[in-house]
Formats: C-alpha cells, sequence, structure tokens
C-alpha cells in the first residue's frame, strides 16, 4: 500500500487572505447575504477586501480581550461572516470553534461548557432563543454580539476602529480550528485539527481545483462550520478563483443565482443537489455553464448526477462524488460524466488519494469482508484531526493498531479497488442487505420522490420514509411496484422535507428521526 505523508507545512487560516492579495487583490467574492457583522462590506467585495475585514475583526476581539490559544466559540446565525470571525480569531493565535447555527441550545451549552470558559461570539437573536438560558455567564468567558448590543455582553461594533495587532502564526502540531462532528448519534464530538492536518486536507481538494479555469467562477453552498469551508479559501483564494457564497439552497433562489453569474464549479451537499434536479428543465438554465459538479459530505444518488450532468450545456461535464468522514476529511473520489452517471453504482465511492488516504476492510463477526458480509472500514489520512476536544479517551479508542482510524461505517471493496459503502453500523438493517441501496434504486424508480430514507422500524422491520415533489400524496400502486424486489417494508410515512431532523451538512439525522416516528409509531398504536 501507498504511505501516507503527514504535511510538512500547515494552513494559516488567519493569513490565507491576506497572501492572496499581491497577485489576486482584485478578485471579487460575491454573497447571495448581507453580513450582520460587516453591515457596510455588502454582498459583493474583492480578495483585498476580505483580507481587511478579517484584519478588522481580529483587532476588535483582541480589544475585546481575546488572546493566543483561548477558545473562540462562534455559534450565530447563518453567514459567511462566520467563516471572517473564524479567521480573524486565528490571526491573532485563538482557537475558533465553529458550532452550527442548526444545533439546539441544550447541545450549545454542553458544548460550551466542555470547552471550558471560551469566549463566545454570537447575535441577538440566538440569545433571546436558544442561548437564553441564564446559566451561559456561568459557562462563558466574555460573550460578543456581533451586532447590536445587550447588557453583560461585548458589543464587536462598539470597538470598530480598535488598532490593528500583529498576526500570529501558529506552529504546525498546535490547535488552530474545532469543528463538530454531525450528531446523528447524540452529542457532537468536538475536532481539533492542527495547521499540519489543515493542510492534509488541503492536499486531495487542492488536486481538485486545479482542474478549473482562473477566470471561472465557483459556487458553494457548503456548511460555513464544517472544515471544509476554510479549506476551500485557502484553495480559491492563492489561485485567485472568483467564487460565490450561498446562504439560501431553496431551488428558486439558486436558478436566479445562477443565471446571474453563471459558476463554471458548484460544490454542495447532496441533498442539496436532489433538491435542485427540479431545475434541469428550468427555462433560465442555471446549470448551462457547469463544468464540474462535487459533492461532498456523503454519497449522492445516480439519478442526481445524471440530471444534473444532462442540465449542463458545457462538454463532457463531470460529477465528483468525494467520500469523507469529520475526523478525517476527504478519503477516496470519483468520477461520472454523462455516459456513466445512471448507470452507476451509487455505493460506489471511489478510490484514495495516493499519499494523502488509504482504507482497508476489516472483518465484522470473524466473516471476511464482502458485499454479503460487509466490514468495517478503516482509513489512514493526512487530514485526520489531532483528538475529540475534552475526550481523549473517546478518540484513542477508535485508533486502531498501526494507526488505522474507525469511523463506523460498513462496506467492501472490489476487485478493481473502490470502496463501496453499504450503512453505518448503527443504521444497518436487519432483513436489508443495505439501506442506501434500497434508497437509491427506489429513488431512480421513482422520479415523484425528493428523498427516502429506510430505517429500523420498532419491530426491527424496515421502515420508509418518503418526501415528494410538491408534497404531493404518493401512488401506492407506483410504491408497491418499485419496491416489490426487496424484503417486505412497513408503510411508507410520507414527510415534507422541512419535517426531517438534518445535520449542518445536511445529511439526515437517522437516530433522531429513527426515535421520532417510533414515538409516533408507539402512539398510534396504543390510541
Amino acid at each position: 500500500m501507498l504511505p501516507i505523508t503527514a504535511s510538512d507545512t500547515g494552513i494559516q487560516m488567519g493569513l490565507v487572505a491576506e497572501r492572496a492579495v499581491p497577485a489576486y487583490g482584485d478578485t471579487p467574492i460575491t454573497l447571495d447575504h448581507d453580513m450582520p457583522l460587516l453591515p457596510g462590506a455588502g454582498r459583493q467585495f474583492t480578495f483585498a477586501a476580505l483580507a481587511d475585514h478579517i484584519d478588522d475583526i481580529a483587532a476588535r476581539l483582541w480589544a475585546a480581550g481575546v488572546r493566543p490559544a483561548q477558545r473562540v466559540a462562534i455559534h450565530k446565525t447563518s453567514g459567511f461572516d462566520i467563516n471572517v470571525l473564524s479567521c480573524a480569531a486565528a490571526r491573532i493565535g485563538a482557537v475558533p470553534v465553529q458550532l452550527s447555527p442548526g444545533l439546539d441550545g441544550a447541545s450549545v451549552l454542553a458544548l460550551l461548557d466542555r470547552l471550558e470558559q471560551p469566549y463566545l461570539v454570537t447575535d441577538l437573536a440566538k440569545l433571546d432563543g436558544p442561548l437564553s438560558d441564564p446559566q451561559l455567564a456561568n459557562i462563558t468567558k466574555a460573550v460578543l454580539v456581533v451586532a447590536g448590543s445587550r447588557p453583560g455582553t461585548v458589543a464587536l461594533a462598539g470597538l470598530a476602529g480598535a488598532p490593528r495587532v500583529e498576526a500570529v502564526v501558529q506552529e504546525l502540531d498546535e490547535p488552530a480550528l474545532i469543528t463538530h462532528t454531525s450528531g446523528t448519534t447524540g452529542l457532537p464530538k468536538l475536532l481539533v485539527h492542527t495547521p499540519r492536518t489543515l493542510h492534509g486536507r488541503y492536499r486531495p481538494q487542492a488536486k481538485l481545483f486545479d482542474l478549473v479555469r482562473r477566470q471561472e467562477t465557483v459556487a458553494l453552498h457548503v456548511s460555513y462550520v464544517h472544515s471544509r469551508m476554510p479549506l476551500a479559501l485557502a484553495v480559491l483564494l492563492p489561485r485567485g478563483v472568483p467564487f460565490l457564497v450561498m446562504d439560501d439552497a431553496t431551488p428558486d433562489h439558486v436558478a436566479a443565482f445562477f443565471a446571474e453569474h453563471r459558476p463554471a464549479f458548484v460544490e454542495s451537499a447532496p441533498n442539496s443537489f436532489m433538491e435542485w434536479e427540479e431545475l434541469a428543465d428550468d427555462p433560465r438554465k442555471p446549470f448551462a455553464n457547469v463544468k464540474y459538479f462535487s459533492s461532498t459530505f456523503d454519497a449522492i444518488h445516480p439519478s442526481t448526477m445524471h440530471r444534473l450532468l444532462h442540465a449542463s450545456e458545457r462538454h463532457h461535464p463531470v460529477f465528483y462524488q468525494i467520500y469523507g468522514q469529520s475526523e478525517t476529511g476527504p478519503l477516496v473520489g470519483r468520477a461520472f460524466t454523462r455516459e456513466t452517471a445512471l448507470g452507476a453504482d451509487g455505493r460506489c465511492q471511489g478510490y484514495a488519494f495516493p499519499g494523502d488516504t488509504k482504507f482497508r476492510l476489516v472483518a465484522r463477526g470473524g466473516k471476511e469482508p464482502s458485499r454479503e458480509h460487509p466490514g468495517y472500514i478503516e482509513v489512514q489520512a493526512a487530514g485526520r484531526v489531532l483528538t475529540y476536544y475534552g475526550e481523549g479517551e473517546r478518540y484513542a479508542g477508535q485508533v486502531q493498531e498501526g494507526g488505522w482510524w474507525r469511523g463506523m461505517d460498513v462496506g467492501y471493496r472490489t476487485e478493481e479497488g473502490c470502496l463501496h459503502l453499504l450503512d453505518r453500523e448503527v443504521d444497518v438493517v436487519p432483513t436489508i442487505h443495505s439501506t442506501l441501496e434500497v434508497e437509491d434504486t427506489v429513488l431512480d424508480r421513482l422520479d415523484e420522490l425528493t428523498e427516502l430514507v429506510v430505517l429500523r422500524g420498532p419491530q426491527d422491520e424496515p421502515l420508509p420514509v418518503v418526501c415528494t415533489r410538491k408534497d404531493l400524496p404518493l401512488d401506492p400502486v407506483r410504491w408497491r411496484e418499485a419496491v416489490a424486489d426487496f424484503p417486505p417494508m412497513a408503510e411508507p410515512v410520507r414527510l415534507t422535507l422541512d419535517e426531517l431532523p438534518r445535520t449542518a451538512t445536511m445529511k439526515v439525522q437517522r437516530i433522531e428521526l429513527t426515535r421520532r416516528l417510533h414515538e409516533r409509531l408507539t402512539q398510534e398504536w396504543s390510541s
């Protein structure tokens, strides 16, 4: 097997924008939303302006008392200013902690408590809502608000014009960023990144972006609090690539935004691409200029790739599927074309990145890993995080002999060396070979579905949850025909997309959804 080589350099989040300015200072960044932190910035500004905003906010954080190595938790309403704040904190040597805007208040308070008296940067909406608990003051060093003011907090707006301070270059193996896992199995774990591990994640992503012509625009709709976003900046800014950052993923907005800006490279999560499928026939042709699609965070359905590739009018557009884990970053990837997408096996995630990642399959229950008996997927990756903050023993428990990381996904390797992901171990349904495989197949058969999730029912039966286009009723005859060749399943439960609990990266929280449905079905049976 190819060795994994640790990076000998690091990503300095607070300096990426500044270092890009001499060559690409006039390159534009376009947002589809305003930033409350910087009300005068507008929705379009240059790389040079971004660097200045980061320097400005870093000075304000310093004036508020933040110092190197201190933790700065950022939990505010969704927006790109989350990343401005993170870069600003890193610029003065502090450790930004990116907490999803979608986390419930109890989870945020628990994570803040684990962080041991961090600074908290938030907004009034959060303080009036999920963070209204009076214990907040006891578990934070200080609370800073991005706009407006509130007694007992520090108003960052009031620190505008604070003297600029010298940037801090962080050591390669010191904490530089903290993100968190998706929380699909409970309270999220806090992931500690270093400049070296961030660069390890950067390497495979940089190779992908090298395909983009400098003059063409990249569109990003990814979680602001995932490590993917600061790494996207680390890839795009030094290359002088103009880019769009989208907060609103509703199809009509995306169609109008793309029709105006005509991106050539679009990166988003699988669930967003699924929602955008209906735009393939939109007269505005929002995907006409897209040469590259990139799906991160999770597997994507072949039918989704097929529709979007055929919505492009470019010669030989490509859809990149990249599979990774929060703890490791990107692990394997594969490219699909118009000719190969629809016939692809949706469970095939791709191949390791030479020199950056490798994987192996380990037996479960003493059986050789195969399609019929999937094994644990264990990986080595240059981007693997340093530890779980406050849960070092838990992290160590997933590190196997030889430095292999076990992430609890199960699958198998084909003869060609391709990794096939079948399920997370906690999501396995006894009578189903692969819930994800069933979902791929049925979604391909039923165009009226926008989402399908197969869960374990109260009596271990497969329990399908369906979402339909325009929330129309599901034809029971078509459903029965579509699932006739699978093991018997319970009657489908129909929900709207908005009713599905999701993670920061738009994955369906299967365990939480299962809990809710079990509770609902139990009540129905007892009434």
